[in-house]
């Protein structure tokens, strides 16, 4: 059942892919009850997530079915087994941190580029849970690539820098990419030479907990046109200031610091993986319009379309009369059509 779903889903993704201009998708996700794994593919390679199923009550039972799902996988896709990774997901806690998912636990640097868009980004298919460019976030990247002409844009907690890399794709003039890790910084730095673009006073990486770099406020006319803030869910990294950080409990103040580094008529792209989060719009900076278009940044091929939430928030929009502000509202510039073509 895997096999012939995995090449029925690849028939279909490799044309869709193809006139999208990306060359790494998500092709199953937990389609099957039986087997309740992701995989996404990269050009080429294939990486597959797999989850505990409880009814695997024994070592060996849990042995067996890894060892068929994988023999699917390969036959599925037509590769051989050195082009399928295979990684291990499990519930991750809030109240303990659990693995953190940008953790190295391998050596063997199976790296390769791949397309998004007209821009290439390098990932990591062996060496980390996440490979460097999360697919869920396609979307929302190429609405940042449309909107940067002439713009300001603040990538926080930037990961690899991929919206940085768009938003100077599509134009922008300048470009500050935080993050409180030097590997994601390097590999950022990177990625925007892979796409011809150097660093200089005008696009800047920086070193630096986000928590802490928002909290002290921005210097003297450093505002920027466009945020993109996409936090992780908990951590309790030692780097940080805080004992602690969950989305869920401080995104008030989160939200509070990021408004004072937009300039008028600015925007933010906010988002969260958390299953539990609820945005309290009273807790939203006045001044602020928000609404959710997570129905449009959830690309196609993810069949889970709750993989995250979306809100847009726009300094001095405010929604129509009769509108509530609970994301009802839509403005000319975020008005319909498709996930990953248009503007969310």
């Amino acid at each position: 059942m895997l096999g012939e779903r995995l090449d029925n889903r690849m028939r279909h993704l490799s044309k869709w892919a193809r006139k999208q201009g990306v060359s790494c998708f998500r092709l199953y996700e937990k389609d099957i009850p039986e087997f309740p794994l992701i995989v996404d593919w990269y050009e080429g390679d294939a990486v597959a997530w797999f989850f505990h199923r409880t009814k695997d009550d024994t070592l060996e039972r849990e042995r067996d079915y890894r060892i068929d799902a994988e023999a699917e996988i390969l036959a599925g896709l037509c590769i051989t087994r050195e082009h399928l990774f295979i990684k291990y997901r499990g519930r991750q806690r809030a109240d303990e941190g659990g693995r953190d998912q940008y953790e190295r636990f391998d050596s063997r640097g199976c790296v390769k580029v791949v397309e998004e868009h007209g821009s290439k980004f390098e990932v990591n298919l062996s060496d980390y849970l996440d490979v460097g460019l999360f697919l869920d976030h396609r979307p929302t990247r190429l609405s940042v690539r449309q909107r940067a002409l002439g713009k300001r844009v603040l990538n926080l907690f930037a990961y690899t820098g991929a919206f940085s890399v768009h938003a100077r794709a599509g134009g922008a003039v300048a470009t500050t990419t935080v993050d409180m890790s030097k590997t994601y910084l390097e590999w950022a730095e990177r990625n925007m030479a892979l796409n011809n673009f150097a660093m200089d006073s005008n696009h800047r990486l920086l070193h630096a907990d986000c928590l802490q770099w928002l909290e002290a406020g921005p210097a003297d006319n450093e505002r920027y046109d466009i945020v993109v803030c996409d936090p992780p869910t908990f951590s309790n990294s030692k780097r940080m200031k805080a004992d602690s950080f969950a989305i869920d409990r401080d995104y008030p103040d989160l939200l509070r610091w990021i408004a004072q580094f937009v300039a008028p008529g600015g925007e933010v792209f906010f988002s969260t993986n958390s299953r539990s989060f609820e945005l309290d719009f009273t807790q939203v900076p006045p001044n602020f319009g928000v609404h959710e278009i997570s129905h449009r940044s959830v690309p196609e091929d993810f069949r889970n379309r709750k993989i995250h939430r979306c809100w847009r928030l726009a300094e001095g929009w405010k929604p129509k009369a009769g509108k509530p502000r609970d994301g009802a509202a839509v403005d000319a510039g975020d008005a319909g059509g498709n996930a990953d073509t248009t503007t969310v």
